[in-house]
């Protein structure tokens, strides 16, 4: 059967046709009409096998024809085609059956978006979520997520962070969304309910806060008695050493209570005072004279370079406690006589405020954890400067509120360089 299949089996049968068809013209001299009539039988006849492949195609369910030749050769390719096609669309299928059924397991919510940002497809946990349903699909998904922060997150094209916002059927239910961009301009979006995660960062603020308000008046009582029995003339002689220890703790307990407060306001949000442009030389300036207030004898030398032009949108106490923060940290971990250098300037279109010291260092390992709460790189030595440990997470939170970020460069023996890094310049 093989034999009377593909090119070859036709050739030969086209050459036969032909020499029966010369021969039989040379019979009946009509050789010319003799090989016209030939070649249209021919042609009929291959018009008769293109039909039958015709409609055996668009009806494929009907078994294919049995031909011989170059058709056969045909027929058997096109089976082998369908053949491969049903198996990957059957391998394909199953694919699409499983992730469907994985997705559909998840607790997290999935939408998919095609490049114009409309839905393709979402599962159970997104539909609750969201409250979507089959007809939403091809709709874009902004009729759905209407939220001011949502449509500003995902026309920026930047998700580095992931945005929380509240459920748009249930204000108290609070989603955390990450967008994930993958395929030709294609998003897959996914969402969380931290709606219980929200509530126990709420009562941990709550806590903060309370408790260090609660503190703060027991604690004036005992700053009171200590100063007065401390400036007391009647304060026997081996007091006096305890008491100044108790009055440093007391002063110490005092501090961290304010940067808790600090923190804890900053963590909320709760912040009524307006962005205005600030002029970041007249805000350093005053930075760099409460460093000299805290240096004292210390006889830092302070330098201050800043383009008296340059200025940035923010909130200005806020900045102005983050800076503040930053030069005292220079201040306390700075050997004295040694030179604070506080530099603004512009590089790559971003505003880089730089508070430079030739303190001691800090080694490499502690870096990324510096801006951690109570976080020290030296318990004996913070113990010595009085530091609350603080300092540097508030410092963190302003910045976030700020869209800026900070960068420390430090090396053990040559000082340190926190710098922080605004991303848009607003020339005045």
């Amino acid at each position: 059967m093989e034999l009377n299949r593909g090119f070859p089996a036709e050739f030969r049968r086209v050459i036969l046709l032909t020499l029966l068809s010369i021969a039989f013209g040379l019979i009946n001299g009509q050789l010319e009409w003799t090989l016209i009539l030939c070649g249209g039988i021919y042609m009929a006849w291959t018009l008769w096998r293109i039909r039958q492949l015709d409609l055996w195609l668009k009806h494929s369910q009907n078994p294919p024809p049995d031909f011989e030749g170059i058709w056969g050769e045909i027929v058997d390719s096109i089976v082998r085609l369908q053949n491969h096609q049903k198996r990957e669309r059957n391998r394909l299928q199953a694919v699409i059956s499983r992730t469907r059924e994985v997705t559909d397991s998840l607790h997290n919510g999935i939408v998919l978006l095609d490049a114009n940002g409309n839905i393709d497809m979402f599962n159970p946990a997104a539909r609750r979520m969201l409250g979507l349903r089959a007809r939403e699909y091809g709709s874009p998904l902004v009729n759905f997520l209407r939220h001011p922060s949502f449509i500003e997150y995902f026309e920026s094209g930047d998700y580095d962070e992931p945005l929380e916002l509240p459920a748009p059927r249930s204000e108290s239910t609070f989603l955390q969304l990450q967008v994930n961009r993958f395929g030709q301009g294609e998003a897959a979006i996914v969402i969380r309910d931290i709606t219980r995660l929200q509530k126990l960062q709420q009562v941990r603020k709550d806590f903060v806060a309370n408790a260090s308000h609660e503190l703060r008046t027991p604690l004036t009582v005992l700053k009171g008695y200590i100063e007065t029995l401390k400036y007391s003339d009647a304060c026997p002689k081996p007091w006096e050493k305890p008491l100044a220890q108790m009055e440093q703790q007391a002063n110490r307990m005092s501090d961290l209570i304010v940067d808790l407060l600090s923190l804890s306001k900053l963590e909320s949000k709760d912040n009524q005072e307006p962005k205005t442009s600030i002029r970041l030389q007249r805000m350093l300036e005053k930075v760099v004279e409460e460093g000299e207030l805290v240096s004292g004898d210390k006889n830092h030398s302070f330098k201050l370079e800043c383009d008296p032009a340059l200025q940035i949108d923010g909130y200005k106490k806020e900045l102005r406690s983050a800076f503040t923060n930053l030069i005292t940290n220079a201040v306390k971990y700075s050997e004295p006589g040694t030179e604070i250098k506080v530099s603004a300037r512009i590089k790559n279109n971003k505003v880089h405020v730089s508070f430079i010291d030739r303190g001691e260092g800090i080694d490499p390992v502690h870096l990324p954890r510096l801006t951690e709460r109570f976080y020290r790189a030296d318990d004996s030595h913070n113990s010595q400067t009085g530091g609350t440990g603080l300092g540097l997470a508030i410092v963190k939170h302003i910045l976030t509120r700020h869209n800026a970020e900070l960068e420390i460069d430090s090396k053990v023996g040559r000082g340190s360089t926190f710098t922080c890094i605004f991303a848009s310049v607003e020339p005045f």
